[in-house]
């Protein structure tokens, strides 16, 4: 089929084409692709890894790095809590369809040699951006790492001499790395909508990016975003927003709708960042799927709790092809932004959550550090 689509000439110099059950396409999540090099017309055929699908396997191997590491908050440590079990330490990912390159700090900062990369989103980003650090450094603190938060004006200097950060930033010297991590819950630009009175109401620009993002997009290149926990009533008033789009309030009944506006703000960002892409050739854009909560009988509110420290009680495989996050996948079909998935294997993970051990009561969002975030960016690694 592949060899009739080149002679015909529907396939292009440079692009690469995926089939699967007799169709082909352009979606990078398939099975197998073809690749059209220039001049010699040579096709290379080959596997195409679905890092998401697979099994947690028992691992005997010590965590990646201590509970004392210095880019890690203390609460999210939970060997520093009253916790007496853990076990959940003792998994690793296994994916089925391709073989995952054990992690080694060294290889990837040499491949990260000149480069920023950037994880964008609220605190599960964050969470994800200190197990990064804490990955490369094994925890220890070192000269090597320079903190360049400052350069990025991640830093509010308060009246009372405390510094609020709106963001995180380390470059590690010998490679000129920068790993860093911007906040931004619900990836929308934010203002004051009376720049007069700075504590009045937000706009929250549907359809406008975070100001990180526009700004420092050419200096980027591998960015990971994320957005979900935040789309919600409670949240958007809690934090006095009012969502706008074409810089007016939203007027539309549907798009007022919580949900819908998540999904048009996916949908926005993922069309902007692949427009972009044509042209940032040393780019490459991760959405990381949702990080699923679980807060069994009854929410984090109405006595939802997850006790649970027995691994693998509801099953230790995902053997689906598509991802659980349909939102996600669905926006980032046929564009150059990829997919995180995370989803599926995290939801297997009830039992390695804070928990009600955490200062928190009963938190069922974040994770234990060492943790699942730390195959998060196992897969995130394999894939850059």
């Amino acid at each position: 089929m592949i060899e009739n689509a080149i002679k015909s000439g529907k396939l292009e110099e440079g692009e690469t084409y995926s089939t699967k059950k007799g169709g082909m396409s352009k979606r990078k999540e398939n099975e197998v692709q073809a690749v059209v090099l220039k001049d010699n017309i040579t096709i290379s055929i080959f596997a195409v890894c679905n890092y998401a699908k697979g099994r947690w396997v028992a691992d005997s191997r010590v965590p990646l790095y201590p509970v004392g590491c210095k880019y890690m908050q203390r609460n999210w440590a939970c060997r520093l809590t009253n916790r007496t079990d853990f076990s959940y330490e003792g998994y690793r990912w296994q994916s089925i369809d391709c073989k995952m390159p054990a992690f080694e700090p060294s290889d990837f900062l040499k491949r990260m040699k000149d480069k920023t990369v950037a994880f964008v989103g609220d605190s599960l980003s964050r969470e994800q951006f200190q197990s990064m650090m804490c990955m490369l450094t094994g925890g220890k603190e070192s000269p090597d790492v320079e903190d360049v938060a400052d350069k990025y004006g991640f830093l509010q200097f308060l009246p009372n001499g405390a510094i609020h950060h709106h963001g995180w930033a380390y470059r590690f010297r010998s490679t000129n790395t920068t790993i860093l991590h911007s906040w931004s819950a619900r990836l929308c630009d934010r203002e004051p909508i009376n720049a007069t009175y700075p504590s009045s109401l937000y706009a929250m620009h549907l359809d406008r990016q975070p100001v990180f993002i526009r700004k420092n997009i050419d200096q980027l290149n591998v960015l990971v975003i994320n957005t979900g926990h935040h789309w919600s009533k409670r949240m958007v008033n809690l934090d006095k927003e009012v969502m706008y789009v074409n810089g007016a309030p939203v007027q539309d009944r549907n798009l007022n709708k919580i949900e819908n506006a998540k999904i048009f703000k996916v949908n926005n960002i993922v069309k902007w960042l692949d427009s972009k892409l044509a042209t940032h050739p040393n780019l490459q854009v991760f959405f990381r799927t949702t990080s699923p909560r679980h807060f069994f009988k009854g929410e984090w509110n109405t006595g939802g709790s997850c006790d649970n420290t027995i691994p693998m009680t509801r099953g230790s495989e995902v053997l689906k092809e598509e991802s659980s996050d349909k939102i996600v996948a669905a926006a980032v079909q046929g564009t150059r932004v990829k997919i995180l998935d995370i989803t599926a294997l995290s939801d297997l993970r009830d039992e390695a959550h804070i928990s009600h051990y955490g200062k928190k009561a009963n938190d069922c969002l974040h994770w234990c550090l060492p943790g699942v975030p730390d195959t998060w960016n196992e897969l995130l690694i394999a894939q850059v």
